[in-house]
């Protein structure tokens, strides 16, 4: 499954990486603005501090709620839950609690607050609050986290932490051979029996339903005007909810764009040759890197190939395991692995051409590193992210789709590595299992929008790759694209520009500033002896 996201050492589209109708959002909205606020403490009271209810939300003051990892940037936030029905569409009917964090501004400047919709799908917002507030993005505004529905801070939290132990097991296994496929399915199958059993509404844990959240969260709060920032998946909800909910949205920052009219398995194939060849051409266009690993893209096809058809097995050591790890490498784990390996780009070259001349322990360690980190168990929300997969995406695309985006990307891969996209193995098998209605055709409609949005993407993106950038942006009349050289997947997340840009976006939504971009250079690439 896909994490679209920037891995721990991290992963991705579970990457990386569905919906209410347009009508019955609207009908929701016109509520909330309808019904009169019923508040416990006065006016002029710190955000989050009073106990409001509007409509069929509810938003009440309490303790933070749970991250999986101490957050420093938590303490001394205010926070609480907002209560809200499971289906916004059955009002009557069984709610869910969301955790709200809200962190103060260094020095407030502007009594607009800034949003933040964290990526996956699956991710928890408030676990990525010690992100946003190191980049500086709470300097003249107050900073809203809130869990979306089923993640890790939510209560249900739709976690299934059996998928990530298969995931992490799997490192031994072959990638794409159908009987990974088949024991892949079998731990979705599980999951939803699980949550099942526990009394989800499976087909309520999408991007509409998630949308119509934080329109509920923006009322509740008591907030007039506020600023909306997505990283990853959350871009594909930032521009859900700015289609569905423009009111009371003064400008948008999104960052490693995942269009909700393209999304899928398909589009990650374009993706990745998007990173990919960006890493490889700063190598080349750099004397040493070039002189040293000639021909870089040549010798990664080649090897996808002929790890395909001869994978190799060796073992090897990571922090978590007190034994060494069998990992088998074939084509798919090397493409896998390169997705995210553009995080760490510095290295890549080196490992490539270590792999090429039979010394795999590099790729290997990197690759069962990740999987096999205790941050990769517990964490996801896999009832979130197959809900948005199985009714926003495979709806809309075909098994036959897929390969024929890959052929197009990468026109020499086998059939076999081109049947299962960038960290989303098994999809469409997995989206069976997991059995839950398409969503209204309109999930997949563009946003068109005359709200200041940031449109930011990264030069190493292989995970939603920049060319998303410009084309949401057709469409959105006062957009600014920034295209950040040299960095991977959620360039705000690596780059000091990028955050530099993004804080003063929100400034000046319609002239941020700039001027950092032009004195980014390259990584230094590791050059062996």
């Amino acid at each position: 499954m896909m994490s679209i996201r920037q891995p721990h050492h991290r992963r991705t589209p579970r990457r990386l990486p569905a919906a209410l109708a347009g009508a019955t959002a609207g009908l929701l909205l016109a509520g909330l603005v309808a019904a009169p606020a019923s508040a416990e403490n006065g006016p002029g009271a710190p955000l989050g501090t009073v106990a409001r209810t509007v409509g069929d939300a509810r938003f009440v003051p309490g303790p933070c709620p749970r991250t999986a990892d101490p957050i420093p940037a938590l303490e001394g936030a205010r926070c609480g839950t907002l209560t809200v029905p499971e289906k916004h569409d059955r009002p009557k009917g069984r709610t869910i609690t969301l955790g709200v964090a809200i962190v103060a501004a260094v020095k407030k400047r502007a009594a607009d607050p800034i949003v933040w919709f964290a990526g996956g799908p699956g991710d928890d917002a408030v676990s990525e609050a010690q992100l946003a507030i190191d980049g500086g993005l709470n300097r003249d505004r107050d900073v809203i986290f809130m869990s979306q529905r089923g993640t890790y801070s939510a209560d249900p939290a739709l976690l299934c932490p059996n998928i990530d132990r298969f995931n992490a097991d799997s490192v031994g296994l072959v990638y794409g051979a159908p009987s990974t496929g088949r024991l892949h399915v079998r731990a979705t199958r599980a999951c939803r029996e699980q949550l099942k059993r526990q009394g989800a509404a499976l087909s309520a844990y999408n991007t509409g339903e998630s949308a119509a959240d934080y329109a509920a969260l923006r009322v509740a709060l008591g907030i007039r005007q506020w600023n909306v920032f997505g990283i990853s998946y959350g871009t594909d909800l930032a521009l859900t909810y700015m289609r569905k909910f423009p009111q009371g949205v003064r400008s948008v920052g999104i960052d490693g764009v995942l269009p909700p009219s393209l999304a899928g398995a398909s589009l990650t194939w374009s993706a990745a040759r998007q990173g990919f060849d960006g890493l490889f051409r700063a190598c080349a266009q750099q004397p040493s890197c070039n002189r040293r690993y000639p021909h870089l893209s040549d010798t990664f096809e080649r090897l996808v190939r002929q790890l395909e058809a001869r994978p190799i097995t060796t073992t090897v050591t990571v922090p978590s395991r007190p034994a060494p790890v069998k990992v088998v490498l074939d084509g798919g784990v090397l493409v896998n692995w390169l997705t995210s390996a553009t995080h760490l780009a510095a290295g890549v070259p080196r490992s490539i051409d270590e792999l090429a001349h039979g010394n795999p322990q590099r790729i290997a360690e990197q690759w069962a590193g990740g999987k096999l980190s205790p941050q990769a168990i517990g964490r996801l929300a896999h009832g979130l992210a197959y809900g948005v997969f199985c009714s926003e995406w495979t709806p809309f695309e075909s098994e036959a789709d897929v390969i024929r985006a890959g052929r197009r990307a990468f026109p020499s891969f086998p059939r076999s590595v081109l049947a299962n996209a960038p960290q989303l193995p098994f999809l469409h098998a997995d989206c069976r299992a997991w059995s839950v209605p398409p969503a209204p055709r309109s999930i997949r409609n563009v946003t068109r929008s005359s709200i200041p949005t940031l449109v930011m993407s990264a030069g190493f993106d292989a995970q939603t790759g920049a060319s998303n950038g410009a084309y949401v942006a057709r469409t959105l009349s006062r957009s600014t694209v920034v295209t950040v050289p040299y960095v991977a997947h959620v360039a705000f997340a690596e780059s000091p520009c990028a955050r530099s840009i993004t804080v003063s976006f929100f400034d000046s939504p319609t002239a941020p500033n700039k001027s950092c971009l032009a004195g980014l250079r390259p990584p230094r690439f590791e050059i062996a002896p």
